[in-house]
This record gives C-alpha cells, structure tokens and sequence, in this order.
C-alpha cells in the first residue's frame, strides 16, 4: 500500500475542493447562481433548481492562465449553460450533442452521431410517437420553422445529416420531446458558452411561470416563506451536475 487514493476518491475531493473555491471566492467572474426555469433538463436538471455555474470551465485561456487554472474544452455530453443565440439577455442550459465536424441525425427519437446510434441514459420521452423533424431531424418538416434553425439546415446539411460548423455546438434539453433547442433556433456559437452548472445548491418545487415572468416575482417570494420546508426538494441539495460522455 502506498497510500494513494483511488481515482474515484480523488474525483470527489477534487469536485469539493473546486465548489468550496467557487462558493468561497467567486461572484460573477468566476461562479454565478442560476435558477432552472423550465423542463427541457428534465431528468437531469429541474424546474426550481438553483445552480452554481462554473464560468472558469471553458473561459479562454491565456499565457499565463492556462498553465495555472482548470479551464477545458467543451466534450460531447457536457451540461453547459449558453447565452440564448436568438437573445443574448437570456441564459439556457442544455446539452452539448455535436461539436464541430460531428455528424448528427434522430430517426425514430434515437440519436445519430458520426454514423452510429449513442446511448442515452439520461433521456426522457413523454410521447410515444414518432412526430416528423423533432424526432426525425433534419428530415421532414415543422410548422413556422424559425428563420435561424431554417438557415443552418440550408447551410450544414449533407447526405441527410447536419454537420456541425466550427465554432459551434449542436445542444439539445434532455426532455427531448419538450425541449426548445438547436433543433429549433440553430447552433450554439462557441462564444455563446458561459459555463457549466457544477452544483445544485437548493432546489424548490415551483412552477415555470414563477420562475420565469417578473410580475408573479412577490407571490413567489410569499410561497417560499410559507413553505420553504415542505416545497424544498431536500434530496436534492449539494448534489453535483454530472455530465455523460457522448460518443
């Protein structure tokens, strides 16, 4: 025995090392709080939880600091929250799918990467049919097509797959039938990646629309006074977002 630890083990030390480091020094430069407001990360991530996001994960390196701080390229089947391409005021959080040169496909909701079915576990389906282009993209059609989604297929689509330019991400929610995503409103630029949520600090059962539409902001502060201890999902608190290698 030579007293090292095993990998697993380090794994969480490190994990909490970073997370007291964040909580303990970072304001918005190097962690910021985030509220998920709606489903789409449902089964992963829920409507209510509260999250601290690590803005230090895919910040760019410098000459310096990136011999000194954690920073990481974004991988395949990371959690990453992103300024919203179509708002840029607006923050989401969803999965990184494809990266730049990927391949990428559903037929009959299964996902196609570079040629080949992926498994994914983290994944939900609440329907049971097979509707055209959510569940079969790039083919077939959708209503009122947002102008940007319509674009990238014109532009990345090639022998029945859309190809994921450079300096883009292909990111799609976990509750796959309900989710808005790149799908819908086209590709994530690089740019646009401001982190990833690391932890869920506290999380609360509410409704989206408390979560998401200012003038119910009072009624919502006056629900959590009232019951802060029965509507706090308990089981959930300090527990870390894990991401699941896509491939």
């Amino acid at each position: 025995m030579n007293g090292t630890k095993p990998p697993e083990q380090r794994g969480f030390i490190a994990e909490w090392a970073v997370t007291f480091v964040l909580l303990l020094f970072g304001t918005t430069t190097l962690a910021q709080a985030f509220v998920i407001p709606t489903g789409s990360m449902e089964g992963t991530l829920l409507v209510g939880d509260h999250v601290i996001v690590d803005r230090l994960a895919y910040a760019p390196a410098g000459s310096v600091t990136r011999h000194t701080l954690p920073y990481e390229d974004v991988h395949r089947g990371d959690i990453i929250v992103f300024r919203y391409p179509l708002d840029l005021n607006k923050n989401l959080v969803k999965r990184a799918m494809g990266l730049p040169g990927d391949r990428i496909r559903l037929e009959n909701k299964t996902v196609y990467l570079n040629g080949h079915p992926i498994a994914e576990p983290y994944v939900i389906h609440k329907t049971n049919f097979i509707y055209p282009y959510r569940d079969t993209f790039p083919a077939g059609a959708w209503p009122n097509l947002r102008p940007e989604a319509a674009a990238m297929l014109a532009a990345n689509v090639r022998n029945g797959d859309l190809v994921v330019p450079p300096d883009a991400v292909f990111a799609m929610g976990d509750n796959r039938d309900e989710s808005d995503d790149s799908r819908f409103w086209g590709l994530v630029p690089r740019e646009n990646i401001v982190g990833k949520p690391l932890l869920v600090y506290w999380s609360y059962d509410a409704p989206s629309e408390e979560l998401t539409d200012p003038s119910v902001n009072l009624p919502h502060v006056f629900d959590i006074a009232i019951h802060f201890p029965t509507k706090t999902r308990w089981s959930r608190t300090l527990r870390f977002v894990r991401s699941y290698p896509v491939q």
